[in-house]
């Protein structure tokens, strides 16, 4: 029998609550998502001006990066590259940057999604959380 790792209910709050300072420190009105492994939602929070539909794309970008068991910009450049068959691909709905898988000893064991700025700082802030969280506790990255 294995042993998984899982983000508990801390960890996702420190995940909101790291993200919603980075955006409010640079007055950015965003939607932040944390889902587990499976791209099922753990915690989703709407900043004040943030679209309601930003609180959408952000669980879709965090789902795509989990499932996938990878950065959603890897499936946005896939495509602008000329692979837009990908665009049929099932269950894959946020394929734009912003969502950044979590590692824990080499296993993605979830994903943060963001949305509501630039594509770039979408992820800025995603990924920021996550190694924040990391530097508190463990010390894997977002990246395999």
């Amino acid at each position: 029998m294995h042993t998984k790792a899982f983000l508990s209910e801390h960890e996702v709050s420190h995940l909101l609550a790291t993200a919603r300072e980075l955006a409010q420190a640079n007055h950015w009105a965003v939607a932040i998502a944390v889902v587990d492994d499976g791209g099922h939602p753990l915690g989703l929070l709407r900043l004040d001006g943030a679209a309601p539909i930003a609180g959408y794309i952000a669980s879709e970008k965090a789902r795509t990066a989990a499932l996938g068991r990878r950065d959603s910009k890897a499936y946005e450049d896939m495509i602008n590259a000329g692979r837009q068959a990908f665009l049929s691909a099932p269950n894959l709905q946020g394929m734009l940057e912003g969502g950044v898988a979590i590692w824990h000893e080499g296993h993605c064991i979830g994903a943060v999604g963001v949305s509501g700025v630039k594509a770039e700082q979408d992820a800025q802030v995603a990924r920021l959380a996550i190694e924040a969280l990391l530097r508190a506790g463990n010390n894997e990255g977002s990246a395999p």
